[in-house]
C-alpha cells in the first residue's frame, strides 16, 4: 500500500510540478521568488468549490506578479522560483504551522474544498506542494553560498488597488524585517522616481514569523526585501514590462556600489523583530 501510495505522489508531482524555476545565473547575486504567481489547482481539486471568477481574484494568486517575476530574472540574469499553485490551495508565503496556511475564508469568500479539511489533507499538501517550492529555494541559496556569493533575495507580491471600498494611495511598498540592506536603497531608489508614492510596511507588515523571507532570508543571515506592487498597474503585459525594467535598473546598480556587494552577497543575522505569526492574512 505505501509503495502505491508513494508512486500516486511521484505521479501526480510529474503532472502538476509545484513550481517554476528559472535557472539564471547563480553567482547574480540574487535570487527572486514569487509565492503567489499562480491560480492553477492541480488534478483532484477542481475550482475547491469556488466558481472560477473568484480564483481570478487575488484570493486566488497576486495578479500580475509572476510577469514581473519572469522580467526582472531576465534582466538581471538571476535565478527565480515561482509557485504552480493557488494560494488557496496553500499559502507558500506562511509558516508551515500557522492557521492562515490553508484558508477556510478569504476576504467574503468561503472555500468549500477548504472547509472540512483534516490533518490528514493538510499533511499531503505541506509535502507535495508547499515543501517542494521550500526546498527548491532552499537549494538554490545553497548551490550560490557553495559558489561564494550568497543572494541577496527579492520576493514580488502585488495588493489591490482598493480594500472594502476604501483606495490604497500607494503605487508600490517595500516590507521588511530588521535587516536593511536591500530594503532601505530599494526604498530610496523607489522613493526617488517621479511621479511614484511608494510605502514601508503598508498595508501589510514585513514582520512575519515563518513567511518565506524570515526562512529564507531572517534565519539564514541574508538580505533580503518584500515588494507590493498595486495590482492595477500590473495587470496587463506593458505594465508588468514597466515594473520589472524599473526594478532591474534599481536592483543592478545595488551591486556596483563601493562596498555594496559584500554587503548584500553576505551572511549577516540581524535578528527578527516578531516572535509570534500575525494573525491577519498578509499580502491580500
Amino acid at each position: 500500500m505505501t509503495k502505491q501510495v508513494d508512486s500516486a505522489s511521484r505521479l501526480e508531482t510529474k503532472l502538476f510540478s509545484p513550481f517554476t524555476q528559472i535557472e539564471g545565473e547563480g553567482t547574480s547575486g540574487w535570487l527572486i521568488v514569487c509565492d503567489h504567481a499562480s491560480n492553477a489547482l492541480p488534478q483532484g481539486y477542481g475550482t475547491l468549490g469556488l466558481p472560477q471568477e473568484q480564483l481570478e481574484r487575488h484570493i486566488g494568486y497576486d495578479i500580475g506578479a509572476a510577469g514581473v517575476t519572469r522580467e526582472v530574472a531576465r534582466l538581471l540574469g538571476a535565478p527565480a522560483l515561482m509557485t504552480n499553485f493557488s494560494r488557496l490551495l496553500i499559502d507558500a508565503n506562511r509558516g508551515a504551522d500557522d492557521p492562515t496556511l490553508i484558508m477556510r475564508l478569504s476576504d467574503g469568500a468561503v472555500v468549500p474544498g477548504n472547509a472540512d479539511f483534516d490533518e490528514a489533507e493538510r499533511t499531503k499538501r505541506v509535502n507535495r506542494f508547499y515543501v517542494p517550492y521550500h526546498a527548491a529555494i532552499d537549494e538554490v541559496i545553497d548551490r550560490a553560498i557553495g559558489a561564494g556569493r550568497p543572494p541577496a533575495i527579492l520576493s514580488i507580491h502585488t495588493f489591490t488597488e482598493n480594500w472594502r471600498g476604501t483606495p490604497r494611495p500607494w503605487h508600490a511598498t517595500i516590507l521588511w524585517d530588521k535587516d536593511p540592506r536591500l530594503p532601505v536603497p530599494m526604498l530610496e531608489a523607489l522613493r526617488a522616481e517621479e511621479g511614484l508614492v511608494i510605502g514601508e510596511n503598508v498595508p501589510y507588515t514585513g514582520e512575519l514569523k515563518g513567511d518565506c523571507l524570515h526562512r529564507h532570508g531572517t534565519q539564514r543571515g541574508l538580505a533580503h526585501a518584500l515588494i507590493e506592487i498595486r495590482q492595477d498597474l500590473v495587470r496587463e503585459e506593458a505594465g508588468q514590462l514597466e515594473w520589472a525594467q524599473r526594478l532591474a535598473r534599481i536592483m543592478e546598480p545595488l551591486l556596483q556600489v563601493p562596498g555594496a556587494p559584500a554587503k548584500l552577497n553576505a551572511i549577516e543575522h540581524h535578528g527578527s523583530n516578531t516572535d509570534v505569526n500575525g494573525s491577519e492574512p498578509a499580502h491580500l
